[in-house]
């Protein structure tokens, strides 16, 4: 299978790298997971450290002159490679080491093709940029992703850090009364619910943070999201990548503009 995908395109490796890792997490869910810590609460698995590899290795395999940035063994490759793919092994670790099934593994060709695989429905959202679509785990079944707002659910992340503090903080956001009216919380804390978005299965994600384009987190949510046609910015309704604040990713405008009312953003970029 590696072998073969040195000539597919750079879709089909994002998928197949992010299926690569995805199969370590499901083979590995449900142990004792050993806890490497990273600072300020956070840490990584054993699983996540055992998926990265898998991840890099289709990916080396295919395209052995690009450089790869993984969340945990960092920046790889030659320092002039023209091109650069952004690793999360696994997106949802503290879901996964408390049982939890809501975890993702994310690929992304930096500016460029991307997948975000489901290790436990054995889905993979993909994008080549210009369209988004998902696959089961059933021989042939593929889809093109349609997002809609009509579940009114948005998944709102509360983690730290809080950046655009005291104003906006995505607490503040679930008691706003127009959020109340119009939509109901969600907390996923894995960007598995940006592949949602673009789905039709969330109205909305938000988020506070800096430059999220180039992040391994959401960089692949965030190009499906674009390729699927919905409205995405920062929090303050500037456009994300360098100097931008958070991320707000709606199904379509009428979401998007109401949840900007709430979180202090004017505007939209698109």
């Amino acid at each position: 299978m590696i072998g073969s995908l040195a000539s597919a395109t750079d879709t089909e490796v994002a998928a197949a790298a992010a299926l690569a890792g995805a199969e370590v997490v499901r083979a590995r869910y449900g142990r004792l997971h050993s806890r490497i810590d990273k600072g300020s609460g956070d840490f990584a698995t054993d699983a996540d450290l055992a998926a990265e590899p898998a991840i890099l290795d289709v990916i080396r395999a295919a395209r052995p002159g690009d450089a790869v940035h993984g969340e945990e063994g960092g920046r790889q490759g030659a320092a002039d490679a023209e091109r650069e793919w952004l690793v999360d092994p696994l997106c949802g670790t503290l879901n996964y080491a408390t049982g939890s099934q809501l975890v993702a593994v994310n690929v992304a060709l930096r500016n460029g093709p991307a997948a975000v695989a489901d290790p436990f429905s054995g889905e993979v959202f993909l994008t080549d940029g210009e369209t988004a679509r998902v696959r089961s785990g059933v021989p042939g079944d593929e889809r093109p992703l349609a997002p809609t707002a009509e579940t009114r659910l948005v998944d709102v992340n509360l983690d730290p850090p809080f950046p655009s503090a005291p104003g906006f903080r995505a607490v503040d956001l679930l008691a706003h009364p127009g959020f109340v009216e119009n939509f109901r919380p969600r907390v996923v804390s894995t960007t598995l619910a940006l592949a949602w978005v673009a789905a039709g299965r969330r109205a909305a994600y938000v988020t506070d943070g800096g430059d999220l384009s180039g992040s391994v987190h959401f960089a692949a949510g965030i190009a499906l999201c674009r390729a699927a046609g919905c409205v995405v910015t920062g929090v303050d309704g500037g456009p994300v990548g360098s100097g931008g604040r958070g991320l707000v990713a709606a199904a379509d405008a009428g979401t998007h503009e109401l949840l900007l009312s709430m979180t202090g953003g004017r505007g939209r970029t698109g």
